[in-house]
């Protein structure tokens, strides 16, 4: 039976000197695959809930596992090594290397995972190829792969983003508001070719945005409002 992409047991979370749980969810599972919509309003606690799904955070007290393995037993190191071998991450504001070029971007998550290179290497495909492969399909012409990112337009950033988080097959694809810097035309054509990658790769894909125009391509759609049990008084942290 293959195991959950995401799941959470009795997950709880306080920042450090607070009296109160900032997070308190009692059960959430993400399927293999499956592509689901997160929304919440400014301060709900969606960045900090990706955290700890990217054991980034630790969490008060439950259990945050990923493909079936419980982060909480890993040391800080393995964490972040798992992170990088199970988890592909598309940021808000992109967290590109500006003097990097955009080939040299997306490789950087083949250069910090082994696993995504012999994944690649198991597909009969390489790094390089692969970047070509996801370039052409994420609508970024061949001219662009040479451009440092600082030269790209937003819109090439995002998508550059993108390929970064999907080379090698993640089992993961977390996207935190990724379009929020693009106008409603430019917003529709990236959500497609994200979910046409994951679909491709059989990613399962967590997209956190507050714009609910978007929720109606996805598989399900969730509140973290309703999922939280905490109050939305009680200092929750963006």
């Amino acid at each position: 039976m293959i195991p959950p992409a995401v799941a959470l047991r009795d997950l709880r979370f306080r920042w450090p000197g607070t009296a109160t749980d900032c997070l308190a969810i009692d059960r959430f599972e993400l399927a293999p695959g499956e592509r689901v919509f997160l929304h919440g309003p400014s301060g709900s606690g969606k960045s900090t809930l990706l955290s700890l799904i990217g054991g980034v955070l630790s969490p008060s007290a439950g259990a945050v596992s990923v493909a079936g393995q419980a982060l909480g037993t890993l040391s800080p190191a393995a964490r972040d090594r798992y992170r990088a071998d199970h988890i592909g991450f598309v940021f808000q504001l992109f967290n590109l290397l500006p003097y990097l070029s955009a080939r040299d971007n997306i490789l950087l998550a083949c250069r910090f995972s082994a696993a995504r290179r012999t994944r690649l290497q198991r597909a009969g495909c390489s790094p390089a190829l692969e970047v070509q492969r996801l370039a052409a399909h994420l609508d970024l012409a061949p001219d662009l792969l040479d451009r440092p990112a600082s030269a790209l337009s937003v819109g090439q950033q995002q998508r550059v983003a993108a390929a970064r988080a999907l080379i090698g097959q993640p089992g993961l694809v977390v996207a935190d508001e990724p379009t929020s810097a693009l106008d409603a035309d430019r917003q529709a054509a990236f959500l497609e070719l994200l979910l046409g990658e994951c679909a491709a790769a059989g990613a399962a894909l967590l997209f956190v945005s507050h714009d609910s125009r978007l929720a109606a391509r996805f598989d399900r759609v969730l509140s973290l409002t309703e999922l939280n049990h905490v109050a939305s008084d009680s200092g929750v942290h963006p």
